[in-house]
């Protein structure tokens, strides 16, 4: 509620009632027993419906880092989950919501005054409100199987997680638990000791089957269910539950996918048809349905090896004092049982008021509820509840237990969240809708508007700019502009982006999901389509590095993503994306001139701007015009000296153009002064590097890797293609002798990237760096990984693997031939001329250890009238000694 309200920017009072000492545990979350756990898996229990790995991401970053959606957490941790969102929340909504929690119960409902509800409370105070939220859980159950004589007895404890109701049990003493469901397989973990028995006793005598160490995906059941007689139905699915145990071997996945179902089958069900289900499979339903966890189930099965918990099928008929203070209790075949407590774990009622609770019998008294099917829960529209006469007149909700009647599958979090958020769309559609004054929309710095007010406005425009000089904390900038307006799509979208293209430190699942929600409920049709954008570049499971190369395959995104430009080209952060300079990954294979046409389409809309200037100098420098992307980029550094993306160009120039002792210094004094803000500092310190190479400069090349390019300064896929690629470049022109320190690159980046990269350019980076570890084994993983990859993987990165394996084999034969091959297909990996130069580096190392003088001669003269270069004339005047 907070958030949704806090979203759509409607002004909210929340009271919430709830005598617990802490919001969001109520009793089932509030044990602090290890061995409790939940019986759904952590992947089935986010808050949000449309974000279901909220609750994994959230016990990683807190303590429990390799957790994943099968396994299943404490019940306490849970609870402590769902108290810090609720918390978050709050903090979230201040400025839009108030929150006010009130540490009693409420006890009545009546009408009050134009049309709103008055709650009475239990301390004698009461609350107005415009709508009411019956989030009451399932209803207590009252011991009506018990004889009078058990009822009246001090040791039987009705309700057993009340506080302090199971500290009189002592240590020796045995115990009878009366029902053997969760709730009974709960308090026998708690009781279970050596030296005392628990018994627990049902009419069937069965315990909760356990859910499957390894699960399996779910089986959908057969078509045409829906509508048959309930005898068919029966039929039909103790068929397709035999069918899947046949094929799998299990019977879980059948009922796992007949789950989404239940609510749809139910509602097709005649009242006497519901009743001979609850007669005759309601137990067996329950058995199979309600599942142990795992550990929970082996626990169990220790306990009850050990005869220390003892599992009976029976009725309790009578009970009488024994002679030790305890109970005699006698099951209706004669069998009797001496413990010491009784305690009942028949769990909760099916009516709405059957613990008693005065304020639903109240509502069913007054007619301002009436009973669902079969007497079980409310009746409800939607979760609205209906009156007596049949019409939901008022604004009282529920969800939950309550609604059990009428959909049977209501009880867990999948079905409660849904519920959950349908209730807080009806409770605030009457207020958002009320009208408001129109006001002029704030507008980015390119004068876009933005669906938000003028402080988070301001926040978003720090953000856009930083993102568009390339300077650091723009992350920050737009957490900054989500704090202040939750239901900001733009700032969301843009946090999503930046964690997942450039690594900030951000849920980028919540985040896209935060997008998604708020740009439906207030979003224009560009930030609708810049979301969409987003949305697709993440979910194609696009792991490109930022900065670190385009992609080889055109997906949906890149597709979106024109579309995005051709109708808003003034989208100043969709074109940073598109065009691969260095802030993002850009739109996979955007050779030069698809660069350049996208630029110049979008450059009446930019007037000159110096950032589209930047973009276009990188442009003409990838396309070789060298002297004209040299100007571009003076000419936007002009207006914005800390334009990382003109930087980045004109570094291109200075190398390029041969002008290394020019192009060190400039670089070397823009990275101490306007770059100290930059991202991707390290990338600035490689060009820096590739002009003191040229320069023929060891000492300056092993300072600079130490100083600014090892492990520690520089991690992730930043050290593989910038750190590890520079090791093997001094090695390769003899300016690093001995053993490369590549070691520490390796260990600094993620094993899963370096073997099983995502892109042949990070492949790249990868067999080059293996190659300087001289780790064949890994180098040859790799090879077989991208010959089942994209095609360039295939057709590029296999070879290439091959002939670094030459070359750590000494076959310098082999090695020349194969990299010469190569050399006409790198551009096709992406990334820069000089960054793929490391190959043609290689070759030249190669030409040379296998006598081919003059071949090495000619590649080196024709590098030579490209460019300038101390060290290739250093290496020509070599070979001709």
């Amino acid at each position: 509620m907070c958030e949704a309200a806090a979203r759509r920017r409607v002004a909210l009072d929340l009271v919430l009632v709830d005598p617990a000492p802490e919001a969001g545990r109520g009793v089932a979350y509030a044990t602090q027993v290890p061995e409790h756990r939940l019986n759904v898996p952590v992947g089935g229990m986010s808050c949000y419906p449309d974000d279901p790995g909220h609750f994994r991401r959230w016990l990683c970053r807190h303590g429990e880092s390799t957790v994943t959606a099968a396994d299943f957490a404490s019940r306490y941790r849970y609870g402590s989950y769902l108290a810090d969102t609720l918390g978050r929340a709050v903090i979230a909504a201040h400025g839009t919501v108030s929150v006010r929690r009130l540490r009693t119960r409420a006890t009545g409902c009546a009408d009050a005054a134009g049309g709103r509800l008055e709650l009475r409370l239990a301390d004698g105070g009461a609350v107005t409100a415009d709508s009411v939220v019956l989030a009451t859980g399932p209803a207590a159950g009252r011991a009506g199987w018990a004889p009078a004589e058990l009822v009246d007895s001090e040791r039987f404890v009705p309700r057993p997680w009340a506080p302090g109701a199971l500290d009189a049990v002592g240590d020796a003493d045995d115990v009878l638990l009366v029902g053997t469901g969760l709730t009974a397989v709960d308090l026998a973990l708690v009781l279970d000791r050596p030296g005392r028995t628990v018994h627990a006793v049902s009419r069937s005598g069965l315990l909760p089957q356990p859910h499957a160490v390894a699960p399996l995906p779910a089986v959908p059941p057969p078509p045409g269910l829906a509508g048959l007689p309930f005898h068919l139905l029966r039929r039909e699915l103790t068929r397709h539950f035999a069918a899947t145990r046949r094929v799998h071997g299990d019977w879980r996945p059948a009922l796992d996918g007949l789950r989404p179902e239940i609510v749809r089958l139910w509602q097709g069900l005649t009242d006497d048809e519901r009743a001979e289900f609850l007669g005759r499979d309601a137990t067996p339903w329950n058995v199979h349905r309600h599942r142990m966890a795992p550990s929970t189930a082996e626990t169990v099965a220790r306990a009850r090896a050990a005869r220390r918990l003892r599992v009976h099928a029976g009725r309790v008929a009578a009970a009488t004092p024994g002679r030790d203070g305890g109970l005699v209790v006698s099951l209706a075949d004669g069998r009797e049982l001496r413990v010491g407590w009784v305690v009942d774990c028949t769990g909760p009622g099916l009516r709405a008021d059957a613990g008693g609770d005065p304020l639903w019998s109240g509502l069913l008294a007054d007619g301002l509820a009436v009973p669902g099917p079969l007497g079980i829960g409310v009746t409800t529209d939607q979760g609205r509840l209906l009156d007596a006469d049949g019409h939901p007149g008022r604004p009282l909700f529920t969800l939950g237990a309550p609604r059990r009647g009428e959909l049977w599958e209501t009880t867990a979090m999948p079905e409660i969240r849904v519920q959950a958020k349908e209730v807080a769309e009806a409770v605030l559609a009457p207020l958002a809708g009320a009208p408001r004054p129109v006001r002029r929309r704030p507008t980015d710095q390119f004068g876009l508007p933005l669906s938000t007010h003028a402080a988070a406005a301001a926040s978003f425009r720090s953000g856009l700019g930083r993102v568009v000089t390339v300077r650091a904390k723009a992350a920050e900038a737009f957490a900054r502009a989500t704090e202040l307006d939750p239901g900001f799509a733009l700032g969301h979208a843009a946090l999503a982006l930046l964690g997942h293209e450039c690594g900030a430190d951000v849920d980028v699942a919540r985040e896209l999901a935060d997008a998604q929600r708020s740009v439906r409920e207030r979003g224009d049709e560009r930030e609708r389509s810049f979301v969409d954008v987003v949305t697709r570049r993440v979910t194609e499971h696009d792991t490109r590095g930022a900065g670190a190369g385009r992609g080889t395959g055109t997906g949906d995104g890149d597709a979106a993503l024109f579309e995005h430009l051709d109708r808003y080209p003034g989208d100043a952060f969709a074109l940073g994306i598109a065009v691969p300079t260095i802030a993002f990954s850009g739109v996979a294979d955007l050779d030069g001139s698809r660069a350049l046409g996208l630029v110049e389409r979008t450059a009446p809309a930019y007037e000159g701007h110096w950032f589209h200037t930047s973009l276009l100098s990188f442009v003409r420098q990838e396309q070789g015009r060298i002297e004209e992307a040299g100007e571009l980029a003076r000419a936007a550094l002009a207006e914005e000296p800390a334009s990382g993306h003109a930087v980045h160009a004109l570094a291109h120039v200075h190398y390029e153009s041969g002008e290394h002792g020019a192009g060190r210094d400039w670089l070397d004094g823009w990275i101490g002064n306007q770059g100290r803000g930059a991202v991707h500092r390290a990338h600035f310190s490689w060009h820096v590097a590739l002009h003191e190479l040229a320069l023929d400069d060891s000492a300056a090349v092993r300072r600079r890797w130490f100083a600014q390019l090892a492990p520690g300064q520089v991690n992730g896929v930043r050290a593989l293609v910038d750190s590890g690629s520079l090791l093997w470049r001094a090695r390769m022109s003899r300016n690093w002798t001995g053993r490369v320190p590549v070691d520490g690159v390796l260990d600094a980046v993620a094993r899963e990237l370096v073997e099983r990269p995502a892109t042949a350019f990070t492949a790249l980076h990868s067999a080059v760096a293996l190659t300087a570890a001289g780790d064949l084994p890994a180098l040859r993983r790799l090879s077989t990984h991208a010959a089942g990859a994209d095609p360039v993987q295939r057709e590029v990165i296999v070879p290439l693997c091959g002939a670094l394996e030459a070359v750590l084999e000494e076959e310098w034969a082999t090695a020349v031939r194969e990299l010469r091959g190569l050399l006409p297909s790198l551009r096709r990996v992406g990334g820069s001329a000089a960054q793929r130069e490391v190959i043609e580096e290689t070759l030249l190392y190669a030409l040379v250890e296998a006598g081919h003088s003059e071949t090495a001669r000619e590649l080196l003269e024709q590098r030579l009238d490209r460019r300038a270069s101390p060290l290739d004339r250093r290496r020509l005047a070599g070979l001709s000694v």
